[in-house]
C-alpha cells in the first residue's frame, strides 16, 4: 500500500525515527489499517480540505513494542491505528489553536487533546477517532511536577 489517505503515504503513518533506530517493526496489521484509513479520511482530509495546506503528522500508527519504547499509555489508541498527533506547519499563517477548534466544532472524534503548549497555543493535537461510539472528549495535556496531566479542556 502506498496511500492511507489522499494526503497521507503509508510511509508517514508509520515512520518512526526511534523505530528505525531500534530495528523495530512498526507495520500495522489490516483491521489496524482500516481503522488508520477511517482517521484518514473522517478527520485528515477534511481538515486538510478547511485549511488547504499541509498538516503535519508528529506520530499516526505505533506498535506494541515502540508505543512502550517511547512510553506511551499502554491503551494507546495509536496502537489501534484510531489516533494520531497534528500540528500545522512552522511556518504556516495558521495555528494549531485554528486547527483544534476546527475539529472540535465540525467533526466527529473520539478525543481531542490540546497537548502542551500554553493557553494560546498548543504545541500539537492529538486525535482520536473511532468508526463507532465516538466519546467527543476533549482534554487538555499539562506537565506537572514530571507527570502528564490531563484535564477537562474548559
Amino acid at each position: 500500500m502506498e496511500r492511507i489517505s489522499k494526503h497521507i503515504s503509508y510511509e508517514e503513518a508509520t515512520h518512526s525515527n526511534t523505530a528505525t533506530k531500534r530495528g523495530i517493526t512498526n507495520s500495522p496489521i489490516e483491521t489496524q489499517l482500516n481503522r488508520m484509513i477511517d482517521l484518514a479520511e473522517n478527520v485528515f482530509e477534511p481538515c486538510r480540505e478547511e485549511f488547504k495546506e499541509p498538516i503535519y503528522i508528529n506520530s499516526f500508527f505505533r506498535s506494541i513494542t515502540l508505543n512502550s519504547v517511547i512510553g506511551g499509555s499502554s491503551t494507546s489508541q495509536h496502537c489501534a491505528g484510531e489516533a494520531f498527533d497534528i500540528r500545522m506547519g512552522y511556518n504556516s499563517e495558521l495555528t494549531n489553536k485554528q486547527l483544534f477548534y476546527f475539529i472540535k466544532d465540525n467533526l466527529d472524534f473520539d478525543q481531542l487533546i490540546w497537548e502542551f503548549g500554553n493557553d494560546n497555543e498548543p504545541k500539537w493535537i492529538h486525535v482520536s477517532y473511532r468508526k463507532e461510539q465516538n466519546r467527543k472528549q476533549v482534554l487538555r495535556a499539562k506537565r506537572i511536577d514530571g507527570k502528564v496531566r490531563y484535564n477537562k479542556f474548559i
